[in-house]
Formats: C-alpha cells, structure tokens, sequence
C-alpha cells in the first residue's frame, strides 16, 4: 500500500543544501488543479552556475518500480546547469514570479547561503498533454544537485498523481 506524500533529505550529512520541511496538497495531487505548497530550505554554500540536477523518475507498476525516460525534457533527465534553464525561463534583471517575489525568494543563480522558506502557498498545474501512463498513478523522485562535482543536495519525494 502506498504512503501517500513524503520526502526525505538523501544526501551524505555534509551536504550543504537541506530541505527542512516539505508538504503538499492534495494528496493524490490532481491534474489539472490547484497545488498547495510549503517549503523551507537551509543552505550553508551559495549555489552558483553550473548547477547540474539529476532526476531519477520511477513509476510503480503493480509490486514493480520502473524508471521512466527522459523526453522532451521530462522523466529522469540530467539538466547540465539549471542557472541557464532559469535564466531562460525568467529574462534576468525581470522580476521573479509570484508567490517568490513576496516571499524574497530568488529565482537566479547565485543562489546565496541562508535560510528560504515559503509560507503555504497555492500553483495552477494546466492541463497537460501528458500520455496517461504518465499521469496517473504513483511516484518516486530522486533529484540530485551538484556543482563541479560536488554534491550540494539531494532530496527524494514519493507522490501519487490523479487526473482528471
């Protein structure tokens, strides 16, 4: 039997980047819909370019966990520097999005040390044209957060997703 949300830090205890606190709702999460999010990280080193990510999707299927490909940039990619995907996403020198900006969040590397925390907030996840075997059901994330080499984070999330 699934769990339904969860999330655990699984890096090395020196990591210097640490999700403190992660909730979501509703559990499962429905797409298309309305997700409430809180979060606080600490970061004892500023995260600066290139930041790579890597992401390890998996699906259950029945008693089986399978590790779903990376297509079009979705599933269990490697993202080479994360700053550039930001800095293409959000023009820098633009404000950073809604609710970050209220909650002096930045959305640029450098990422400086210190403590980020965002209060429960609500995001619209669009109807997207997802296949459905990529929709429904239940997930394990792994994502992993280096710079040269060096792990700064790596946290794994366990989520079901329910669409309509």
């Amino acid at each position: 039997q699934f769990g339904g949300f969860a999330w655990e830090n699984c890096g090395d205890k020196r990591d210097p980047v640490v999700l403190q606190s992660l909730s979501v709702a509703p559990d499962p999460i429905s797409i298309p819909g309305s997700l409430r999010v809180s979060a606080a990280v600490t970061s004892s080193k500023a995260m600066a370019s290139p930041l790579k990510a890597v992401l390890v999707v998996e699906k259950a299927l029945g008693d089986l966990w399978i590790q779903l490909p990376c297509i079009d940039q979705l599933g269990s990619c490697t993202y080479n520097d994360v700053c550039t995907i930001l800095d293409n996403l959000i023009p820098p020198g633009t404000t950073c999005p809604e609710p970050l900006l209220t909650y002096g969040i930045p959305c640029h590397c450098p990422f400086k040390a210190g403590s980020y925390s965002l209060p429960a907030s609500d995001f619209i996840l669009p109807d997207m044209e997802l296949p459905s075997w990529m929709t429904n059901g239940n997930y394990r994330v792994r994502a992993t957060v280096s710079n040269g080499g060096e792990e700064l984070a790596c946290v794994k999330l366990a989520f079901s997703l329910q669409s309509q």
